[in-house]
């Protein structure tokens, strides 16, 4: 199973930095104040920086898109300090992700590379003999971050650990976030030979645009509310499963591996 994770508003809020690091990119190549795009929720970066060089009257603007990326990435590492003061991993994130990893590791689906540290030691016991995973998990990001802005956003908040980031796929790949759906898939296969068709991929996310992106490829949407959409909006969208947040891990993981898979885990004590 592959887990792909959104970042904002559903593993954390980065308070706005993304927007900072657009502006001061803008300034950067262009000068003055950068047009406000419309609402970046769900959205890709392509996309995103296509409509501010679009309102901004560059020439050729798809033609400037790889470069505003590429500044935009040489800034990013340098947000570190910043997020570490002001944003916040949502309540019950780490907790999602470390319970996730401990369902199985990957001992089954073959090769470990780019794993985390904690994860790969836990995929190597799932590995041993007379061990075997329940339920293997791989999990990554679908975001519509670049990767830089993406790790920058979640490293310094500890948020990294359980990720296999090679796994994912990120913002400045495409316009259309259902693209990035068969890229990680694409991605993962060749991290770790399995098939990720179908519900085997679970998208993790707070907008609509997510759960779309999920339906469009087949995979299993689950929504959450910690964003600007509610959850019967979320569940109007066509999620299959839908969370006020992540804070019950037990729950989480029901909604995450669906009907055919919940049973096959034993619910931690203690609750969440």
């Amino acid at each position: 199973m592959l887990v792909l994770w959104d970042v904002d508003y559903t593993l954390v809020d980065s308070d706005g930095v993304g927007r900072e690091l657009y502006q001061a990119t803008f300034g950067e190549m262009f000068g003055g104040q950068m047009p406000q795009p419309g609402s970046m929720a769900g959205r890709t970066d392509r996309a995103i920086a296509l409509e501010v060089l679009t309102l901004a009257g560059v020439a050729e603007p798809r033609q400037r898109i790889d470069a505003f990326h590429r500044a935009m990435a040489a800034r990013a590492p340098g947000l570190a300090d910043l997020v570490a003061e002001r944003a916040r991993a949502l309540p019950g994130a780490a907790q999602a992700m470390a319970a996730l990893a401990e369902l199985g590791g990957l001992g089954g689906l073959g090769g470990l590379g780019g794993l985390g540290d904690g994860q790969t030691a836990r995929a190597d016991r799932a590995a041993q003999p007379g061990r075997t995973a329940r339920i293997a998990v791989a999990q990554s990001l679908l975001t519509g971050n670049i990767r830089p802005l993406a790790e920058v956003k979640l490293r310094p908040l500890g948020l990294t650990e359980h990720l296999d980031l090679d796994a994912g796929a990120y913002g400045d790949a495409h316009e259309v976030r259902a693209e990035l759906v068969h890229l990680a898939r694409s991605n993962a296969a060749r991290q770790y030979g399995g098939d990720f068709d179908g519900e085997a991929t679970v998208i993790v996310g707070d907008t609509p645009l997510d759960v779309a992106a999920a339906l469009a490829t087949g995979a299993r949407a689950v929504g959450v509310a910690t964003g600007g959409f509610s959850g019967p909006e979320l569940a109007a969208s066509g999620a299959h499963a839908v969370l006020p947040d992540l804070s019950a891990t037990d729950r989480v993981l029901a909604a995450i591996l669906g009907p055919s898979c919940s049973s096959r885990f034993r619910p931690r004590r203690g609750g969440s």
